[in-house]
């Protein structure tokens, strides 16, 4: 018997969403898979492409990575247009200031490593962290992610450095079909579900536009208050708050599933 034997945990994680379930299983959990965001290349790549030949041929002096997929997805189309050696050279040249452990591993798996890892790793951090650094005549890469204009980092950089040059290399695309999500809703509303752990920010942006949807917002908002919610870091705990939902376990200073999985154990067990 787990600690968590018996316990019905929602997990609308995509891109790892078997190793986040992996794990609750082992300690007893049943998990109730509900996929909630995709990932696709943007639509359009020339943007992107030309952002990688001003970055090989003039690189900035400093690069924002907000995300690891971000940057595997740069070094991708990097790699499909003859620019890849370069691409990593370059890296290895410019300043890597990194938000959260995705993008440094990514770099890790380049051989590289960030140069300014930012604590906490949220937009907020990123720019109490460059508020103590002289940005004067610099010129700034960002790599975004998709729904977030990031106005306050690109106002921020827009004053502090001589350049900002964003690129945004992917787009999110909703994958789960609505009658799953409507599922998931109405179990926590009955309270079937006993705890719902949540890993990005665009799971509850697609969780509240599909209650919007399908008319049940209310449903949404009774499952939030009879379900215990999890959140991996700052941003998400932020996104759960900003959509109506009270945050009950969140890892105190690790934001990576594991430890959020060892403090649903802690919690529930």
């Amino acid at each position: 018997m787990g600690a968590l034997s018996g316990r019905r945990i929602v997990v609308p994680e995509t891109r790892e969403i078997e190793v986040l379930a992996g794990m609750l299983e082992r300690h007893g959990a049943v998990v109730v898979r509900c996929p909630l965001v995709a990932i696709r290349d943007a639509a359009d790549p020339a943007p992107i492409l030309a952002w990688l030949e001003r970055f090989v041929t003039d690189p900035p002096d400093d690069l924002i990575l907000f995300t690891g997929e971000g940057l595997q997805r740069l070094q991708k189309l990097a790699g499909s247009a003859g620019l890849s050696e370069r691409f990593v050279a370059t890296l290895a040249r410019v300043r890597k200031i990194t938000r959260g452990p995705k993008p440094a591993r990514r770099l890790r798996e380049l051989g590289l490593k960030p140069d300014l890892p930012v604590d906490p790793p949220t937009t907020a951090g990123i720019i109490a962290c460059l508020r103590g650094e002289d940005l004067a005549g610099h010129r700034v890469g960002v790599q975004l992610y998709p729904d977030n204009p990031h106005t306050e980092l690109l106002e921020f950089l827009g004053h502090a450095a001589d350049s900002v040059d964003p690129v945004l290399p992917y787009a999110y695309a909703s994958a789960a079909e609505e009658a799953r999500v409507v599922e998931v809703i109405e179990a926590m509303a009955a309270g079937d579900i006993d705890l719902i752990a949540f890993t990005s920010a665009p799971q509850l942006r697609r969780l509240r536009a599909v209650a919007r949807a399908r008319d049940c917002e209310a449903a949404l908002g009774d499952g939030f208050a009879k379900t215990k919610i999890a959140a991996v870091g700052p941003v998400v705990a932020a996104a759960i708050e900003a959509a109506g939902g009270t945050v009950a376990i969140a890892p105190a200073d690790n934001f990576h599933m594991r430890p959020m999985v060892n403090a649903i154990v802690e919690a529930l067990g």
